[in-house]
């Protein structure tokens, strides 16, 4: 079992209520210059992380490279964390119906739409977890594709020794320059590369600046066309790669971000702790360190805490 002292992790984010710093969340951070060097690097940004779905950009460049046949919204969708919304499981259910399969074969956990809303509106509407909803069904349903193509076995393509899977992994270690010395599973089933948050950096980096019509390329460009399908329309990797042009945007779970511009500057971090709250603070400090100045990053920015009805504090940056 690995550990690490995280005690000396840097404050990333600070909880601020009524004037009060009610509590504190540690994590590292890196940011990387046009040219790939180290501009800033906070806490431990060598050290291996799970990216969690961050990896998904890498996981749909392995697909294309395996002979999938997707472009557009639907290969986009095979690089998301989907929200749940209608649009979303309709385009599931297209990657499957080109393959001749049927949700059945999913081996997604069932689950309810990562969206709060579209949870709400399913609940209400009598519906139950079901592995279609879970966020990573594009990823799986493009997963079976693939397979299908290549006459691969479908009940075993989670398995790290599936020739998928294999695939994968080579494609995580080119794109992020590192090797993988710790391998564990998903949340979704699926194997689960570990990287540094500064490979992971270089991993988006290598996207945005792939030749044209290569297949990390493609992934990159269905991404940023497609926003919606990557994230959903409250989210904020579609607001950022909607209004800032030619970003690439993808947060993972356990509150990992990785993002990179069109020039090739880019950022990951990691909240130590998990808290999904506040990547949108630490998320828009390190865009505006890299001088992204649009109304979007106010937006991600914005987290409000509340009391009763009114706003009587925020988690803010503290970098």
């Amino acid at each position: 079992m690995t550990s690490r002292n995280t005690t000396e992790l840097p404050v990333l984010a600070e909880v601020i209520r009524s004037g009060f710093v009610e509590g504190h969340h540690r994590g590292s951070l890196v940011l990387l210059d046009a040219d790939g060097a180290v501009d800033v690097a906070l806490g431990e940004v060598a050290a291996p992380v799970f990216p969690r779905s961050a990896n998904k950009p890498m996981q749909a460049e392995a697909l294309l490279r395996a002979g999938l046949d997707l472009d557009g919204e639907l290969l986009a969708l095979a690089a998301a964390s989907h929200s749940g919304e209608t649009f979303h499981l309709d385009g599931v259910r297209k990657i499957l119906a080109s393959a001749n399969l049927d949700e059945g074969a999913l081996q997604t956990p069932p689950d309810l739409p990562l969206d709060p809303t579209e949870a709400e509106h399913w609940l209400r509407g009598g519906g139950t977890r079901d592995p279609l909803l879970m966020n990573c069904s594009g990823k799986h349903a493009a997963m079976l594709a693939v397979c299908v193509r290549n006459g691969w076995p479908l009940e075993s393509y989670l398995d790290l020794s599936h020739p998928l899977q294999q695939l994968v992994l080579e494609v995580v270690r080119d794109a992020s320059g590192e090797g993988v010395d710790h391998i564990g599973i998903d949340g979704c089933g699926a194997p689960l590369m570990a990287l540094s948050l500064t490979g992971l950096a270089r991993a988006f980096r290598s996207c945005v600046l792939a030749e044209p019509g290569t297949a990390r390329r493609q992934v990159a460009d269905a991404m940023r066309a497609h926003p919606q399908y990557v994230a959903g329309t409250r989210r904020p990797d579609t607001w950022l790669m909607r209004e800032v042009p030619g970003t690439l945007s993808k947060m993972g779970a356990e509150a990992v971000q990785a993002v990179a511009l069109a020039d090739g500057r880019a950022l990951a971090f990691k909240i130590d702790d998990g808290a999904g709250r506040a990547l949108g603070p630490v998320l828009a400090r390190a865009l505006r360190m890299m001088g992204v100045d649009a109304p979007v990053v106010d937006r991600i920015g914005d987290a409000p805490l509340m009391g009763g009805p009114e706003k009587v504090g925020e988690i803010r940056a503290t970098f």
